[in-house]
This record gives structure tokens, C-alpha cells and sequence, in this order.
């Protein structure tokens, strides 16, 4: 384990008093796994991660098992996680289908997940762009209805793998077709973890100027190229406040070959904690949840902090 005092919290001037780190490791982080994990050890991974402080956890995906069936277990596993006391859980949700899936066990929270390249809208939702734009419409409407608070995620915002560079224009697009279906919060996600700190920093400013604010945004990293932390304290100084993570840098996407783990929510933390932001995350709790989810999938977690922190002098 690190030594007491460590990491030693210096300040930075213009970043957040807090962040609220939006975890995803139930949810993206399982859903590349070769073979599904147990039901009831998702639910404790979940206990455990709110065990850990974590108050913003995505559950599960209710999509069709044909496309995830890592995610299957969706109706099994929300019950069995949606009383934990002090948490939200968000879901996803493709189609009206799954909105009423996700409705009828009680979901509060859901997320729809759009695409910035029609390469990716194809792969990932098997239509246009400004299809799965439209197929999103009813379904925000009648979430919103229902009182129920909404996320629109954005994939590809800083690169695809078919397409290249994707304009800054075509996300702000995409991004303000979701502001104004009524999503109260964006995702911005760099699928496959080719952005660095400026091209972040742009982003962000265009969909200022386009009217969507600061504090509707998170953001999604990947750690392909080793940027994520880079762009994370590049979006903070900018202000944003919520950060996707995955517990021990699970995940990927399965249409995506070429994307990697997500930012890992220990590497995030000990940055963060560093910074004197605070989190709400008890980072040794974090790590030990990490170790035994690792155990359950067989190898060792790919976070250099979960590493460090459960080394063991022989």
C-alpha cells in the first residue's frame, strides 16, 4: 500500500471544488467481457461501489440480448440493486422498447446513446445518424414525461475508425439535436481514445457558443494513447464537473475494435484527490472492490493505481 499522506494534495487555482464521478464500470465495463459475469455478482459489484462512496453507478443496458448479451440479465439485475441506499442508477436505453422495460421496474434514470459519425450510427445502431436521432425523439419525450432524467451520450466526439477526424460542427450538431429533444445531460465520448487536451478544450468551447452549458456536460474517456487523464484536467479547467470512469479501467465498446479500457475511477481519483477536489470516493474501499471484481474476471485490472495500491511486499 502507499505511504501515509500520499498523494500529497497541492491545489490547482480555477478547477472545481468537486466532481461527481458518473461510474460505469456495471454497465460499459462489463459488456465487452467474453462471457457474462453472474447476475448476483454484478448486484454485489454494485453494492460495493456504492460501498465505496460512488454515488452516480450505471446499472445495466436494456437492449436487446442479441446485440449485448453480456447485459441479458438486465430485469434479473436491477431489482436486485435498485434500493441501495444514497445511489442513482442510470440505465441504457435504445428504443422505446427498452424505455418501457426500464419503466416498469422503476428506472429513475436512463441514457441514450447516439453516435457524432454516421459510420459508427450504422455499426453500433444499425441506421443513419438522423435515424437513430429520430428513433431517440419519442423515446426522450416519454422519459421526460414520466419525470424520468435523461442522459444523451455522444460516441466518436474526437475521432472514428473508419472516418477519421470527425468535425467539431458535426458533434455540436448531434450535441444540440439532444439539448433540444430535452436530455438534461451529454456524454461527450472519445470512443477510442484519440483526443488530446486541445482538441477537448475546442469542443467544449463550440458547444458553449452553440448554447449547450457547461454543467450539462460530462465527459467519456478512453485511455488508448494514454491521453484520458490529459483531457480530463483539460476539461475541468474548462469546468466541467462530471467524469465517466470505469472501476479498475474495465470496458470498451464491442463495435469499436480499436477502443480500449475506460479512464479507470482509481487513476481519476488519485488525480483528483491530488488536486484537493473532492469526490466522495474512499479510494482504498474503491481499490479493494477493483481486486475482487478482477478475481471474478480472471486477470489482474489494468489501472496503474489499483496496481500500485494492492501490491504487496513479498
Amino acid at each position: 500500500m502507499t505511504a501515509k499522506g500520499l498523494p500529497m494534495v497541492v491545489p490547482a487555482t480555477d478547477l472545481p471544488e468537486r466532481v461527481r464521478i458518473h461510474e460505469v464500470g456495471a454497465r460499459d465495463g462489463l459488456q465487452n467481457e467474453k462471457t457474462a459475469v453472474p447476475t448476483e455478482v454484478k448486484a454485489e459489484f454494485v453494492r460495493r461501489l456504492a460501498g465505496a462512496g460512488l454515488t452516480t453507478i450505471e446499472a445495466t443496458s436494456f437492449v436487446h440480448p442479441k446485440w449485448v448479451p453480456q447485459l441479458a440479465d438486465a430485469e434479473q439485475l436491477f431489482p436486485l440493486v435498485k434500493d441501495v441506499p444514497g445511489v442513482e442508477l442510470p440505465v441504457l436505453v435504445p428504443n422505446q422498447r427498452g424505455l418501457e422495460r426500464a419503466l416498469a421496474l422503476g428506472a429513475e434514470r436512463i441514457a441514450v446513446f447516439a453516435s457524432a459519425t454516421e459510420s459508427f450510427a450504422k455499426a453500433n445502431l444499425n441506421r443513419s445518424l438522423d435515424e437513430s436521432l429520430a428513433v431517440f425523439a419519442p423515446v426522450v419525450r416519454r422519459a421526460k414525461d414520466e419525470g424520468v432524467h435523461v442522459r444523451g451520450y455522444v460516441s466518436m466526439c474526437f475521432g472514428d475508425p473508419w472516418e477519421g477526424a470527425v468535425p467539431l460542427h458535426q458533434v455540436a450538431r448531434v450535441c444540440t439535436a439532444l439539448r433540444d429533444m430535452g436530455c438534461d445531460e451529454l456524454s461527450l465520448g472519445d470512443t477510442i481514445g484519440v483526443a488530446t487536451p486541445g482538441h477537448v478544450l475546442e469542443l467544449l468551447s463550440l458547444l458553449n457558443e452553440e448554447g449547450v452549458p457547461t454543467n450539462t456536460i460530462g465527459v467519456h474517456f478512453h485511455d488508448t494513447y494514454g491521453q484520458a487523464l490529459a483531457n480530463t484536467y483539460a476539461a475541468l479547467e474548462h469546468g466541467v464537473t462530471t467524469v465517466d470512469a470505469s472501476a479498475g479501467g474495465l470496458g470498451g465498446c464491442p463495435y469499436a475494435r480499436s477502443a480500449t479500457g475506460n479512464l479507470a475511477t482509481e487513476d481519476l481519483v488519485w488525480m483528483l484527490h491530488g488536486l484537493g477536489i473532492e469526490t466522495g470516493v474512499d479510494l482504498g474501499r474503491l481499490t479493494a472492490t477493483s481486486v475482487w471484481m478482477a478475481e471474478r474476471l480472471g486477470r489482474p485490472s489494468p489501472s496503474r493505481t489499483v496496481r500500485a495500491l494492492s501490491h504487496k511486499d513479498q
